[in-house]
């Protein structure tokens, strides 16, 4: 009896102690852990506007080179709708309308928030979030956004849109995979192979690489160099091209650049 009460307060004790040990590894490993802050959209380098895709041209600078350039329309639009600062909301950010449509055409919410900050109905709003509250203070609801003051040539921006959609495309056209053989009674032409282990584990691990839709996503492209601003046609010309099709809305910003200004 006595062997057995020794045991089990032997046991006992053992199994404190490595409880402590799990708990000291645990409070360590949390102390090792760096908070990280995850956000929807992170912050631009400053306030920028609107743009809806004109298409694509070939534009000849001063030094005689043919550069792939993409015309940005400027439709009537982009002006401050609300100024959000950290006291009111938590965080500095500028929201910029674009697209004046008729009354019908907006809800009844928006429409009120329009016509509070003196704007006319416009059909996009949009959030250019920024580090620097002084840079929030300058604008004022009801303001007009001058292009002019924003970009000039020989800038770099940052456009983001809604790329082209493919609709549902296999492995070839989505990811790029090689095709198989297409003669010698080959059964596997454009199919992508088989998707798992037969044995072991036997199953298909989740992210594999499969067919699925293709495109009409989020994309930005980064630090295009500004050719041409046209203050007379309310139009810009980039260098390269722009995600989406022509008539697609674009969120065009000053660009970021480490050590600079991000």
């Amino acid at each position: 009896m006595q062997r057995c009460l020794a045991f089990k307060s032997g046991f006992v004790t053992g199994q404190n102690a490595s409880l402590r040990a799990s708990g000291s590894r645990s409070a360590r490993a949390a102390a090792s852990r760096k908070q990280v802050v995850v956000q929807a959209r992170q912050a631009e380098a400053a306030v920028g506007i609107f743009g809806t895709k004109a298409g694509m041209m070939t534009y000849f600078t001063e030094e005689g080179a043919a550069v792939p350039a993409t015309v940005i329309a400027l439709e009537e639009g982009n002006m401050v709708t609300m100024v959000k600062t950290q006291a009111t909301d938590g965080y500095d950010a500028v929201q910029v309308g674009y697209k004046v449509v008729p009354e019908r055409k907006v809800r009844k919410p928006e429409l009120g928030h329009l016509t509070k900050a003196g704007c006319p109905p416009m059909k996009h709003l949009r959030e250019f979030k920024l580090l620097d509250a002084a840079k929030v203070g300058e604008y004022q609801p009801g303001q007009a956004l001058d292009i002019a003051q924003i970009f000039k040539a020989g800038d770099n921006v940052d456009v983001a849109g809604t790329t082209v959609g493919k609709g549902f495309q296999g492995t070839i056209k989505r990811y790029g995979m090689k095709r198989g053989a297409m003669t010698h009674g080959s059964k596997s032409h454009r199919e992508h192979g088989s998707t798992g282990p037969g044995t072991t584990p036997g199953r298909t691990f989740p992210g594999l690489k499969m067919a699925g839709h293709m495109g009409a996503q989020r994309r930005k492209c980064r630090s295009l160099q500004v050719l041409k601003v046209d203050t007379e046609r309310n139009a810009i010309v980039v260098k390269g091209s722009v995600p989406g099709k022509a008539g697609n809305i674009l969120e065009i910003a000053p660009a970021k650049i480490v050590g600079t200004n991000c």
